[in-house]
């Protein structure tokens, strides 16, 4: 029989901590303080308290909860002398079933772990979705946590240990987590499709129209007819369109989704994450067969990260008439235009003025977002509120020098564009850091036609600069801007410069926001407020309508643009039901207007 937090709330101390027993390893000092803050609001609103407690104690507490863990398949497992939990756990994992090679492995591991460490490995071995991570997942982590320097990886295991605790939680209450489990399921099998030359080694690519790409867009518009929308389609650009329709037909539409196209060898939850929750909360509304009293549009946008052609934001861009002809024009590495790409994917570009949205017969726009960076992941919270999306201006840039044999020419007397480009580099770290919340990337560097024994005579490289606000991105790009000149000049090399790209920066509409914050709120989720240093989708609805995001925590310190890229069914779960609250808020005002 599951425990409620009604029972949990009601009981005396003891009793209450003895319900929480197993929840963290043998360190039955958690739970009383926690259960200083009861009445617990929700599940989440414990885990934090929970979390909470731990990450207050003095460093010997921490250090002595994660000696509390019993290695993986280790002395403990094999004298069967462990807790209840921990045996599920692993047995789960398979690793009552090790092969002697893997038993082996695992052994030299502890042994190596332990001696760099002091403490034992431990890992959340039922994985993000809570079903078990396979053996090779866990010995591949293993091997690659051990080398990392102590104090990340004495944090690290304590992230672990709450990960662990969030599960041991969601079973000991017997909590619904249907709506993650589908989210992330989405996601796992919207990952088989992928371009060719990637998905034979396993990785995720799916760039505009490619026949992997067309291929999603025919599986999302599947799926969202099956979860209930009133009309699905894919529309001139290639978005997949699914529209739920509200309780009278003259009502305005609120906006949301993000983009199904990834970078190469990418993550399975970057855009994909903001089309799979709102889909969720549709089917919800469907199988309740109640209606809003708006429409709701929700939208996988075909193009969002310019990876097979320079046209990024193709697809949420041609929303707001932002689709200009002259892209059309435009080749990929094979030669084939854009044109040519729409065309043999059936696409009418004849069409595509038509997408146009009138922005007064909509509400806004909402997007779900993956946070693609470690902020939530190291505060150890679910969610996080966007309050802007940074302004960026992105360049080209090529330093011209002097090749030159590197064994004659004295080093007074060189013109080398690598060492000036070296010395913007080193600038620009230390220009972007000034502010705490600007960036500035040096992302592709190359040197044409380099050689060992030449000095470098060129240079090419790439400038990303980002920052909340226009005026302190222009303020950055100034300052970058002067440095390459000034140095230039000293090292008697000349340089060009191509702007590639310059995108405002985006602040969340206040009232969006707040709505946002209210949902999470009522979710015992601590609001936390924070910047987006990545570009979205609703910067670019932002033009034309107000916007506001919600971002999730990834696991593996947020990482992004990468094949480690996760995050897990629980905060995916949140992210569901954050939104729930956000529309239910919002038909709320509606209809007490």
């Amino acid at each position: 029989m599951a425990l409620t937090l009604e029972q949990l709330n009601a009981a005396a101390p003891d009793a209450a901590c003895a319900m929480l027993d197993g929840v963290y390893e043998h360190s039955p000092w958690i739970a009383r303080q926690a259960l200083a803050a009861r009445p617990f609001r929700s599940l989440a609103h414990l885990q934090d308290q929970l979390q909470r407690a731990v990450d207050a104690a003095p460093l010997d507490a921490r250090l002595a909860l994660i000696r509390a863990h019993p290695e993986l398949a280790g002395r403990a497992m094999v004298r069967q002398d462990l807790t209840a939990e921990s045996t599920h756990e692993q047995t789960q994992a398979g690793l009552t079933q090790c092969s002697p090679e893997e038993f082996n492995r695992l052994q030299q591991l502890n042994a190596d772990y332990n001696a760099r460490f002091g403490f034992p490995f431990i890992l959340a071995v039922r994985g993000a979705r809570g079903t078990g991570l396979t053996r090779a997942q866990i010995i591949d982590e293993f091997a690659r946590r051990l080398d990392n320097p102590p104090d990340i990886e004495r944090d690290e295991a304590l992230r672990n240990i709450h990960r662990i605790a969030q599960l041991r939680l969601a079973d000991k209450f017997g909590q619904d987590l249907t709506l993650g489990n589908d989210i992330w399921d989405w996601q796992e099998r919207l990952a088989v499709h992928s371009d060719p030359g990637y998905a034979e080694k396993g990785q995720l690519t799916v760039t505009y129209l490619t026949d992997a790409h067309r291929a999603c867009a025919q599986r999302i518009s599947h799926w969202m007819r099956d979860c209930g929308f009133d009309e699905v389609e894919i529309d001139a650009v290639g978005n997949v369109v699914g529209r739920y329709h509200a309780d009278r037909p003259d009502a305005l539409t609120l906006m949301t989704g993000s983009h199904y196209d990834t970078v190469r060898n990418g993550g399975k939850y970057d855009g994909r994450l903001g089309i799979f929750v709102p889909m969720a909360c549709v089917r919800e509304l469907h199988r309740q067969g109640r209606r809003l009293p708006y429409h709701l549009e929700v939208i996988g946008f075909a193009e969002e990260e310019g990876q097979r052609y320079r046209a990024t934001f193709l697809g949420s861009g041609a929303l707001i008439g932002d689709f200009k002809p002259q892209w059309l024009d435009q080749k990929d590495a094979q030669g084939i235009t854009l044109r040519e790409a729409m065309q043999h994917a059936g696409l009418c570009i004849d069409d595509i003025p038509k997408l146009r949205r009138d922005a007064r017969r909509y509400l806004g726009f909402i997007e779900v977002h993956i946070e693609q960076g470690p902020v939530l992941y190291e505060m150890g919270l679910p969610l996080g509120i966007v309050t802007s999306i940074n302004g960026s201006v992105r360049y080209q840039v090529q330093v011209l020098g002097v090749a030159c044999h590197a064994g004659t020419t004295p080093m007074n007397r060189r013109r080398d564009a690598a060492a000036a480009t070296a010395e913007l580099a080193l600038y620009l770290e230390q220009r972007a850091a000034r502010d705490g919340d600007s960036v500035g990337t040096i992302g592709m560097l190359e040197v044409p036609s380099g050689s060992i024994n030449v000095v470098p005579g060129e240079c090419r490289f790439s400038l990303d600069l980002r920052a909340p606000s226009d005026p302190q991105r222009d303020a950055l790009v100034n300052d970058v801007l002067a440095e390459l000149a000034t140095l230039c000049e000293r090292r008697g090399v000349r340089y060009t410069l191509e702007e590639t790209m310059r995108a405002s920066a985006a602040p969340s509409a206040p009232d969006w926001q707040q709505r946002w914050e209210r949902a999470v709120d009522a979710l015992g989720v601590p609001v936390h407020r924070m910047p987006s240093g990545a570009g979205h989708d609703a910067m670019k609805l932002h033009e034309v309508m107000p916007q506001a995001m919600l971002f999730v925590r990834g696991q593996n310190a947020g990482i992004s643009h990468n094949p480690r890229e996760s995050t897990t069914r629980d905060d995916m779960q949140l992210a569901a039901q954050a939104m729930q609250g956000l529309l239910n808020d919002l038909a709320h005002d509606i209809s007490t207007r």
